[in-house]
């Protein structure tokens, strides 16, 4: 199948080598381009593209307003193509949150990798957004959110998090539900460097949890969440009877850094029977080995369910190899997860 793609950036250069790089491969092309929203909106209806690509900062409309009536009147899988600042990436963030699939960073002259390491993002993250089911979350009713009283749970308890496309979203239903008393919650989100602290920062402003982003050897205490800083793996290892945060600039795995399997195999060796592993949407198989050994070491295990996942590809690989003991919808998972930590408490 081949995927037809609609860019549009301000950028003449830009949109130039947005099209010579997405066609690269051969199984996308860009079928048009357009300066401003605007002319977008008009190409949106005369080609139907199956993905888009925005920039946020263009004339006659900004791309936020843009993306947010794009998504209420002909909802479309879009990926930013966005500036690597402060304001760039709250921007992003919210463009996430208004039903963007993912984004990638503009290319610029400190780009890690260069050129055809950003091409290679972009293409991956179209391929994934043409997978996406945009059009089924856009019609789906938003079900009332479930009052959680209580998360508590014996001292020593975790709750693990993983994520690719899509989790930026998941992530905050699932932590929004969460009530102040519950363990450590410690989340994979691939993210570069850059966009985990705002992440963070706006988890934080979301939800009644303390969010922040790992640091090496900190302290995991209940009521806070810990985001692992983009390019560094988040690991969990339990020091002088604490459990603590440990970052490193290793190997990627599962082509990831931050990534989902490190998380979970470092869970599963220092917390085992009393953690709880959630996998949310993302594509690819990053988490499923990870999630495997937590169960395997007596950990609970949800995958987050097909209907539900913008993209079903990790939770779909980690349920296919036995990793996950149920699937359930985004919106009930906070709510199983505390039911394994209330089984947790009643057997301490």
């Amino acid at each position: 199948m081949t995927i037809k793609v609609l860019v549009v950036d301000d950028s003449a250069l830009i949109r130039e080598v947005l099209t010579r790089t997405l066609g690269r491969d051969g199984d996308i092309v860009v079928i048009g381009t357009a300066a401003d929203p605007l002319e977008a909106r008009q190409k949106v209806k005369d080609l139907s593209p199956d993905v888009l690509t925005l920039d946020i900062e263009m004339p006659n409309m900004n791309g936020l307003a843009f993306l947010d009536k794009l998504m209420r009147l002909h909802p479309l899988p879009v990926v930013m193509v966005s500036t690597l600042t402060t304001k760039g990436a709250s921007e992003t963030l919210l463009a996430l949150e208004l039903g963007a699939v993912d984004f990638v960073a503009k290319p610029n002259a400190t780009l890690a990798g260069g050129l055809d390491a950003f091409g290679e993002n972009l293409r991956q993250k179209v391929r994934a957004a043409a997978h996406s089911d945009v059009k089924g979350r856009a019609l789906r009713a938003t079900p009332a959110p479930v009052h959680i009283r209580t998360a508590a749970a014996p001292q020593g308890s975790l709750v693990a998090i993983g994520a690719s496309t899509g989790g930026v979203e998941a992530i905050r239903v699932v932590l929004g539900q969460l009530p102040r008393d519950c363990p450590p919650v410690v989340i994979a989100q691939h993210m570069p460097p850059g966009f985990t602290t705002r992440f963070a920062a706006r988890l934080d402003e979301l939800t009644e949890l303390k969010v922040v982003e790992a640091e090496d050897r900190l302290q995991l205490l209940p009521g806070h969440a810990y985001v692992a800083r983009g390019d560094y793996h988040l690991r969990i290892e339990r020091s002088s009877g604490q459990l603590k945060c440990r970052l490193a600039q290793d190997d990627l795995a599962s082509g990831h850094r931050p990534s989902v399997d490190v998380l979970f195999e470092s869970v599963a060796r220092a917390v085992g029977p009393m953690a709880v592993g959630v996998i949310l949407t993302g594509m690819g198989r990053d988490g499923a080995t990870g999630l495997k050994r937590m169960r395997e070491a007596g950990a609970f295990t949800i995958g987050q369910s097909p209907a539900s996942a913008l993209v079903y590809g990790m939770p779909r690989v980690a349920f296919e190899e036995g990793a996950v003991v149920e699937q359930a919808p985004v919106e009930a998972i906070a709510g199983r997860l505390v039911a394994a930590l209330s089984r947790l408490r009643s057997a301490a």
